[in-house]
């Protein structure tokens, strides 16, 4: 059954914490998996969690900041000297750790890194430091089972025996040369059923896929989705194996990358929580809000161009919100698809037979839409010319719509920039610009005002 975190357990915890009850702090706690710990301390106060933090085993405590929202951990680690920070670092994953260590100001870091007692250790994470956060080289931990191909079977069994109990989970045994060149990887299974004396070059696959360090993250994740890997190996630019990718970084990598695009969807430019300073939450709003200001003045000013026309025909004004508001739901709706495909990898075939697909589309969602215009036309007993105006309007507004939410995006990824950016305000403020004025030029040419 599941552990349940009630309101009951943190009074408890809040009041064992407050009478400094620390003896059944430890055995209340030590008990229970490291994210439920990680939820009783997003529940305290910040005091009252690096209380806790000091107080348990660095072992427990290690994992739990790992699942802490990224702010309240960075404030815990302020109330942590230099020294109880490291000795967190030795229980983690070096991925992890380097995680951590990236989250500190420059001088702070090096000096947590300096009170490091294992130099291995703090070697690993200065090197997962010089890699870039979103490849595969800032996404892999150092700690793996790698056994050399000239080794027989039993000299790698005991091999594997002292490696194992530096690495939380064993996914893969990999396969290197004398000179720690990734050859292949070893099944545990031919392991266990292979003589003692074979050589280990005589029972491995050599088939394995690994990515190396520069690999963008977004190529690791598709890699290790397409062949339903647990981990990949990962190696340097000369193919000497440095690391490995496990699924659970991936699955955070890609967590982390949804939300940013959908805070670029919704016209935020920095990444933001909803506990952040009104300042931090402003820079990130404000720029697309000053977009569609000017995209709405852009609007403003195409109408009144047309002046003369909507003291003509007054009905155009009332129709101009539904012209706005086709132009922008079709272009999300086209841009959306075009960038999940993008982060899929399953955008395929040349630009023309894309652009031939939209356009048909947008003939069929066009026309659709615009004989239940007509429709309602002469049921609201509307000239059947001005309908018939409404009508063609919103087809060619479709269709530029789609295009413009189709193409954008292509292009932002052709030159670079993320193209969850055309899924928001970019989209549909130049769709209302280019809407109304397609509506009210073509209603000019209809109507021949």
């Amino acid at each position: 059954m599941q552990f349940q975190i009630s309101e009951e357990l943190i009074k408890q915890v809040k009041h064992l914490i407050q009478t400094e009850s620390d003896d059944n702090l430890r055995s209340m706690l030590n008990e229970i998996h490291f994210a439920d710990v990680a939820e009783i301390l997003g529940e305290l106060s910040l005091s009252k969690a690096t209380y806790l933090i000091k107080l348990l085993d660095s072992e427990k405590t290690s994992e739990a900041l790992m699942e802490l929202e990224e702010d309240f951990r960075e404030r815990i680690l302020e109330n942590l000297s230099a020294k109880e920070i490291a000795e967190e670092l030795e229980e983690m994953d070096s991925d992890d750790a380097a995680d951590i260590v990236a989250e500190l100001p420059d001088d702070r870091a090096e000096e947590v890194i300096a009170k490091i007692e294992d130099e291995k250790r703090a070697e690993d994470i200065k090197e997962l430091l010089s890699y870039g956060e979103d490849t595969a080289g800032g996404l892999m931990a150092k700690e793996l089972v790698k056994v050399k191909e000239t080794w027989t079977v039993a000299g790698c069994v005991r091999e594997m025996r002292q490696q194992a109990e530096k690495v939380t989970r064993v996914h893969s045994i990999y396969v290197v040369d004398k000179e720690g060149k990734l050859k292949g990887r070893l099944s545990l299974k031919d392991l266990l059923t292979a003589p003692a004396k074979a050589h280990i070059s005589d029972v491995y696959i050599r088939k394995v896929d690994y990515v190396d360090v520069d690999t963008e993250g977004e190529e690791v994740a598709r890699i290790m989705q397409k062949y339903d890997l647990e981990a990949i190996p990962v190696t340097d630019r000369d193919g000497i194996l440095v690391g490995r990718v496990t699924i659970d970084d991936i699955v955070d990598f890609i967590k982390d990358e949804a939300e940013k695009d959908y805070q670029l969807a919704a016209g935020i430019s920095q990444d933001v929580e909803a506990d952040d300073s009104v300042w931090q939450l402003t820079r990130a709003r404000l720029p697309w809000l000053i977009l569609g200001l000017f995209g709405g003045l852009g609007s403003v000013f195409i109408m009144e161009g047309y002046e003369e026309a909507l003291a003509q025909y007054k009905e155009l004004f009332f129709f101009t919100p539904l012209i706005a508001a086709m132009a922008g739901n079709v272009g999300v709706q086209s841009s959306a698809i075009i960038v999940q495909g993008l982060a899929n990898d399953v955008v395929k075939g040349s630009l023309f037979n894309r652009l031939i697909k939209e356009i048909s589309l947008s003939l069929i969602s066009g026309v659709t839409l615009g004989i239940l215009v007509i429709i309602f036309g002469l049921l609201d007993g509307m000239e059947l010319i001005f309908s018939f105006t409404i009508a063609v309007s919103m087809l060619f507004v479709i269709i530029v719509a789609a295009l413009i939410g189709t193409f954008v995006p292509i292009i932002l990824d052709k030159k670079g920039i993320d193209p969850a950016i055309a899924t928001g305000p970019f989209i549909t403020t130049s769709n209302d610009i280019f809407g109304i004025f397609l509506f009210f030029s073509i209603a000019k040419l209809i109507l021949g005002f």
